[in-house]
């Protein structure tokens, strides 16, 4: 009796079937799973080392088990290889690269290879189920997700989200919050990784955009873009601070957000267990967000710091523990907020350093220019600051000073000029006896307070001051009284690069070195 080397199966295409919508996945990818496992059991029965390959006909289920053999010119392994002349006799048009194929016999599984062709199906299904859970979740980051807790494993739910699970970490849970099986539970999706398990998804009822999520369900206005949620932030259960901007003048933000008797703030309020929600409008100049953002606390006067992002806030005295906040809450969700750090002074704080400031520079002055507290209290009054300030500008600016003339003006310059000679001349003795390198003294853009200042702080060679970052020398000057605060970040990695010069000057050399001059010669070999 002849064998044939295929044979229908029709109730495959529809376990195929079966098992694809049960597990919402392609059919295909059941299909190439089941071949997988034929061929796997093919291979146990005919031997491992040959190159056998299962191929199941889609349309009527028909399974065909072949051999194959690859045409090649010198044979290493017979199981695999064929050379061309005995494959030409097969087939006269075989060439090099080309595969032979034998049909086999159908194969009479047995408990052993039906068990392990189950394995290899249930494995490729399992597969194609992550992949298929993966690609769905992983453009969901940023939703909105409701599901069941499947369990709670040491203070950790997972949450059955019907094609897939969820994992909702325990520090990603409101405080005091607790959940039990079979419970609903809504929370946003932060992160779908591909792990080796399967694929991971995180959720989280703390992160600040799972409120700006439950407000844009709650209010039509933001779903529809109308309102704009610009930023949020939150001390999760407790408090939380949002700031919203409108796009049509005629629509109120804030009050579009709260709602009728506050019926739609209430609402995420409820979701969040009781978090209190300050709902701030966003303004585009950063002295108005924070003075908003510090609601409800009032502020009398704010001083901005626009290349540090920091910003001082002056507020009356019975203000001040409001803006703090309990436990400094109010004032760290208005920095988070606004992405400014914020520092708090009572009135009475900010007049008593303003006076001591303006006590300071004046006998600043007083010392220096050899002059009495009328003159000097005139000077600060003006906005004069430094030696620098009255030494450099110009002439007539002084002389502008009620009181003042050219003559006064021209005088206080001479002295502010020797004042600086003598403070620089001190300064080089000082940084000298430090040990400061002439190379780092050479370094152009450097003033002596500087390399006092560096001197002290253990910088004394070109190397040593190469090695720093900007930020680090901005904050080394920046906390001394010795000059150089006024450095901007680009003038000290500037600097840093100019000092890092010579670290690649050898290389330059050699560079230039290998390369002929003009007119010379190549040599043999080099074009």
């Amino acid at each position: 009796m002849e064998t044939t080397a295929t044979y229908s199966r029709p109730e495959l295409l529809q376990v195929a079937d079966t098992v694809a919508r049960d597990k919402g996945i392609d059919k295909d990818e059941v299909l190439d799973a089941m071949e997988q496992a034929i061929q796997k059991a093919g291979r146990s029965k005919y031997g491992l080392e040959y190159d056998i390959r299962a191929e199941i006909d889609r349309r009527n289920g028909e399974i065909r088990l072949l051999r194959f053999r690859e045409v090649v010119d010198t044979v290493e392994n017979e199981a695999t290889q064929m050379p061309l002349v005995a494959a030409q006799r097969l087939n006269a048009e075989a060439e090099i690269g080309d595969f032979i194929t034998d049909p086999l016999p159908p194969i009479d599984f047995g408990r052993i290879a039906a068990q392990t062709a189950k394995q290899v199906i249930v494995q490729k299904v399992r597969d194609a189920e992550r992949k298929r859970q993966y690609n769905e979740f992983k453009d969901r980051i940023g939703e909105i997700v409701n599901g069941l807790v499947k369990r709670v494993e040491f203070g950790n739910i997972v949450v059955d989200l019907g094609r897939a699970e969820a994992m909702l970490r325990r520090d990603e849970l409101l405080p005091r919050e607790s959940f039990r099986q079979g419970e609903r539970v809504r929370a946003y999706i932060y992160d779908v990784r591909e792990e080796t398990r399967g694929p991971q998804i995180f959720l989280s009822r703390t992160h600040p955009q799972f409120m700006a999520k439950l407000f844009a369900q709650e209010v039509p206005e933001i779903y529809d873009g109308i309102i704009e949620i610009k930023s949020v932030a939150r001390d999760p259960g407790s408090r939380a601070k949002i700031a919203v901007i409108s796009r049509d003048s005629g629509i109120d933000p804030v009050g579009a957000c709260v709602g009728m008797r506050g019926s739609r703030v209430q609402a995420v309020v409820g979701e969040l267990q009781g978090e209190k929600i300050d709902i701030i409008p966003w303004s585009q100049d950063p002295a108005t967000f924070v003075v908003n953002g510090l609601a409800p606390a009032e502020v009398s006067k704010v001083v901005m710091d626009e290349e540090q992002r920091r910003i001082e806030v002056v507020v009356p005295d019975d203000q001040l523990s409001l803006a703090i906040g309990r436990r400094g809450q109010n004032v760290r969700l208005a920095s988070q907020l606004t992405g400014w750090d914020i520092d708090i002074l009572t009135e009475a704080e900010e007049s008593e350093r303003r006076t001591e400031e303006f006590r300071t520079r004046s006998q600043l002055f007083i010392d220096a220019l050899d002059i009495d507290e009328v003159i000097a209290h005139l000077l600060v009054t003006e906005g004069f600051g430094s030696l620098e300030e009255v030494a450099f500008v110009p002439v007539d600016e002084l002389a502008g000073i009620e009181g003042f003339d050219t003559d006064i003006a021209s005088e206080l310059q001479e002295r502010a000029r020797q004042a600086l000679e003598r403070r620089d001349s001190e300064y080089e003795e000082r940084y000298k006896s430090l040990g400061v390198s002439d190379e780092l003294v050479a370094l152009e853009g450097l003033t002596p307070g500087m390399l006092v200042t560096l001197g002290e702080g253990g910088i004394k060679t070109l190397d040593d001051f190469a090695d720093l970052a900007g930020d680090e020398l901005l904050e080394m000057l920046s906390a001394s009284d010795k000059g150089g605060a006024k450095l901007e970040l680009e003038e000290a990695n500037a600097l840093i690069m100019k000092a890092r010069a010579h670290w690649f000057e050898g290389d330059e050399a050699a560079s230039t070195a290998a390369a002929p001059a003009a007119g010379e010669p190549v040599p043999a070999g080099r074009e």
